[in-house]
């Protein structure tokens, strides 16, 4: 399978950049997708168009979406041939919803400081200046985009939260999926990005998925 890796808001393929290595050492084509996040003319079918372009022919695919990728990764099941999809700390839009409606629909309330480092308080010293300086500037166009799909994708499903994550708290992310996608995440230990603080665990975690859907395949 090829694993296609959708950022959130203001990320890069840089910061898939360990899970990457773990996928691909364990002997996976690996696509971390560049969104045109800082574009301001770019919505949510610019985001799907990106993934759909870099996957091309390819088939046999794991899309996992991380924070915001959440509203692109199910409407790019609608178009390419996906087999498993994994939100990782992402967020779980319904058919239609608008990024601007999601945070009241979901009844989020976010009390930290904004002076905090809020995404990589987890990750080591130097790792989390690298994350910080990667990130770019996150348009304000999508968040207004209606979800581009009508139904919930028939596509095998999973949900992995961050204990530690203080954008998305773990009882805020975990009720959420509840209600959502109708079962508990998987939880790994850390902050918002687990794919820099513990890619080796989550890669497994990926795996593991990975080969369920495969063997119910046989």
């Amino acid at each position: 399978m090829t694993y296609v890796l959708i950022p959130g808001a203001g990320c890069t393929p840089w910061h898939w950049h360990p899970l990457t290595a773990e996928l691909e050492a364990r002997g996976h084509e690996v696509i971390a997708v560049d969104l045109p996040c800082d574009d301001e003319s770019a919505g949510l079918a610019s985001y799907c168009e990106a993934v759909v372009t870099a996957v091309g022919r390819r088939t046999e695919l794991v899309v996992v979406a991380h924070s915001l990728g959440g509203f692109t990764a199910p409407a790019v099941c609608e178009r390419l041939p996906v087999e498993l999809m994994v939100f990782v700390a992402g967020m779980i839009p319904l058919p239609g919803e608008a990024v601007s409606d999601y945070w009241g629909h979901t009844d989020y309330k976010w009390d930290g400081d904004p002076e905090s480092d809020y995404f990589f308080q987890d990750l080591p010293a130097e790792l989390a200046v690298e994350a910080r300086r990667r990130l770019r500037a996150q348009a304000g166009r999508p968040m207004d985009d209606p979800a581009l799909f009508e139904r919930w994708p028939e596509v095998p499903t999973r949900a992995v939260i961050a204990t530690d994550d203080l954008l998305f708290p773990a009882d805020y992310l975990r009720a959420l999926t509840v209600d959502r996608l109708g079962f508990a995440p998987a939880e790994l230990p850390g902050g918002h990005f687990p794919m820099l603080g513990h890619a080796g665990e989550l890669a497994e975690l990926l795996e593991t998925y990975r080969r369920e859907v495969q063997g119910r395949e046989k």
